[in-house]
């Protein structure tokens, strides 16, 4: 059978693995590489370049991926049953490739239309919301946010709606606890967010997670646009939803006040997230992005790159951008708590890559890992946080979150993330408000299975129709186009609501 391009992709000379561009079958004749698929090779999945022995080391983007579990030869399917995990010495090598960030210069920075809060952060949607402190207050902040209804919010035209956020926890933990410091981060991070235009809190009362201690730890202050309410205080459900809608009826004038304005694009924070990622996620859609950062910050914005499970094995490409040695090894502590953290429960960090990922064309952590990271561009590390501190720093920074996309994104809009990027291979669906989010879509097969889903086909990178350049710039407009009020597509279809995912550590008692 003749080789009809594309069908395979060299990522770097060193590789030992090749690309499949769609599904090959059994005999197909890669002609330019003097092999015969000696499988049938799914489309994303890898094969063996050269013959490779038990226990070699193999590489994809002239990086280890791991090893083979037993003897392949050139021209076979390699994947989970036959290449596996393996640790390795990684040189972290920190500082060593850092290089002065070429910046625009003010007269030429790109602007996007967006509000400009009293704190001088910008907005990209103007919001209220309605948060709860503890899943059993959950259901009424969706009844108080549920009163104020179409007609109401039809007299304030300047308004996006009311969001109710619960989640999943606030009691049964220890009030001395990491997640009981995650929890109240997120909470804190969530009302001071700048597409919140006013926030009401909404407790029980006997809960661990109090409003009084919420507000004290998390210098949070009662004001016109940050109210607070207890339903036990208030006497049941009826009147703490109708003390709540009476709130937000006196936040409403003043948030509809908001207006759009010119803004530079250095007021953009921009969360990174990958999720249902495939192998095309780091050929398309990841470098796609970090192009669309090297702009962002180019530009004077900030892009958060996050989930620290999913960049192991590459942290070394990170930590050797870093500005200084106390951010190379922020980031390597944060390596060795996640390999304590997955070995105290009895997992490894090779667990990460899910069915679906696999399905896809990923086989280990450390090939998905090398996916991930592009997301993050070329410009210099220039701090690490962790989860869900308020981020700062201008640049590509980091961010300490799990790889489970909703507590990551809910880590990162807690930072102040006014704009998120989610790429995505087998086709993510969520949202999550009050930042909107686009997602990027890394085939163009799947992007024409779920184009209402999806914002952008970065696909058009391996269809040969389109550069990482010109699909990177695709992105930067995009994001500008979304910062000043064009709607994405979750945004459009509803999602947003039930994604708020604080990071759950430890015992639940």
């Amino acid at each position: 059978m003749a080789d009809k391009q594309p069908s395979v992709l060299l990522l770097h000379p060193d590789d030992d693995i090749l690309v499949a561009l769609g599904d090959l079958a059994m005999g197909t004749s890669l002609e330019a590489y003097g092999l015969t698929c000696r499988d049938a090779i799914p489309a994303g999945h890898k094969v063996a370049r050269r013959d490779l022995a038990a226990g070699q080391t193999v590489r994809k983007y002239g990086q280890i991926i791991g090893a083979a579990s037993q003897d392949v030869a050139a021209g076979a399917h390699v994947h989970s049953h036959n290449l596996h995990f393996e640790q390795f010495a990684r040189d972290l090598a920190i500082g060593s490739e850092a290089k002065p960030t070429a910046y625009v210069a003010p007269e030429e920075q790109a602007t996007f239309q967006g509000y400009l809060r009293g704190d001088g952060r910008a907005a990209t949607r103007n919001y209220l919301g309605v948060l709860a402190t503890v899943n059993c207050s959950a259901s009424v902040c969706r009844f108080i946010a549920d009163a104020v209804g179409p007609e109401i919010l039809a007299q304030y035209p300047h308004v996006d709606g009311v969001v109710a956020l619960g989640h999943g926890t606030g009691c049964g933990q220890s009030g001395a606890s990491v997640g009981f410091d995650y929890l109240q981060r997120c909470l804190a991070g969530y009302a001071r967010h700048p597409n919140f235009a006013g926030v009401l809190l909404v407790g029980l009362g006997c809960e661990v997670n109090q409003l009084g201690s919420l507000m004290e730890n998390m210098a949070l202050s009662e004001g016109p646009l940050l109210r607070a309410i207890n339903i036990q205080d208030a006497g049941g459900t009826a009147k703490t939803v109708a003390w709540g809608v009476n709130m937000l009826r006196e936040m409403l004038p003043v948030a509809d006040q908001a207006r759009r304005q010119a803004m530079p694009a250095s007021h953009l924070m921009l969360g990174l997230e990958c999720g249902g990622s495939d192998a095309y996620s780091g050929l398309t859609a990841s470098p796609a992005l970090g192009a669309a950062v090297d702009l962002l910050v180019a530009h004077g914005g900030t892009a958060i790159l996050s989930e620290t499970p999913e960049i192991y094995g590459a942290e070394h490409l990170l930590t050797r951008r870093a500005v200084s040695r106390e951010v190379g090894e922020k980031l390597a502590a944060r390596i060795r708590w996640w390999e304590d953290y997955t070995k105290l429960h009895g997992a490894s960090l090779d667990n990460n890559p899910s069915p679906g990922n696999k399905a896809g064309g990923l086989t280990t952590i450390l090939e998905k890992s090398l996916g991930a990271v592009a997301k993050g561009g070329t410009t210099n590390l220039v701090e690490v946080y962790e989860y869900a501190r308020p981020v700062s720093a201008k640049g590509m920074v980091f961010m300490d979150t799990p790889g489970y996309d909703m507590p990551s994104i809910t880590g990162m809009v807690a930072g102040g993330a006014n704009l998120v990027c989610f790429t995505t291979g087998r086709g993510t669906v969520c949202g999550s408000k009050p930042t909107p989010s686009l997602k990027l879509a890394t085939n163009s097969r799947m992007y024409g299975r779920m184009a209402e889903d999806m914002d952008i086909n970065c696909g058009l990178i391996a269809d040969g129709q389109a550069t990482v350049e010109q699909m990177g710039r695709a992105v930067f407009e995009l994001v500008l186009a979304t910062a000043s009020g064009q709607p994405t597509k979750s945004e459009a279809l509803g999602f947003g609501d039930q994604e708020f995912v604080p990071w759950q550590v430890g015992a639940m008692l």
